[in-house]
């Protein structure tokens, strides 16, 4: 795993690596909370103090070293010459929670519509059918009355 890393010497002579982040994803890095040191047995020339890149086995074993000059200058010029600060990123992602609130009230306010519309549409089908049968009703009715006054006539006749 990929680490930034700087190189000490402990009182013996050894070059070891103190681990200050880690790598988690393609941008994304952990600050290490504690110090962790980790013996760098193939150094060669290195100054005490200096930052690297170092891929860390999980076994604790130095893999690859890297300088990290072009790390730093790849670092400033994708974010830090094109204005990119730690206050600009807080307030695009305190725009973007609020696009999420609004995107889910929204959400929500659709949800609502929806319901409301399916419960009209149910009341207008019961409306229909309840239609349905008064004309059914009167239909009947009609016919009757007509059996009735041609009942009514033919007696009279």
């Amino acid at each position: 795993m990929l680490h930034l890393a700087q190189v000490k010497k402990n009182l013996e002579g050894k070059v070891m690596l103190r681990l200050l982040a880690q790598q988690k994803a393609e941008y994304a890095w952990l600050l290490l909370p504690e110090e962790s040191d980790v013996l760098w047995a193939n150094a060669a020339d290195c100054i005490e103090g200096a930052l690297v890149l170092a891929e860390i086995s999980p076994t604790q074993q130095v893999q690859d070293i890297q300088d990290v000059t072009s790390w730093v200058l790849d670092i400033v010029k994708k974010y830090l010459s094109t204005g990119i600060t730690p206050e600009f990123l807080q307030e695009e992602v305190q725009r973007a929670e609020q696009w999420r609130q609004s995107l889910t009230l929204q959400s929500q306010e659709l949800g609502r519509r929806a319901l409301e519309m399916e419960a009209r549409r149910d009341q207008i089908q019961e409306l229909e059918e309840n239609l349905k049968q008064e004309r059914k009703k009167l239909e009947l009715m009609e016919h009757q009355l007509k059996a009735d006054i041609a009942g009514e006539l033919s007696e009279d006749v």
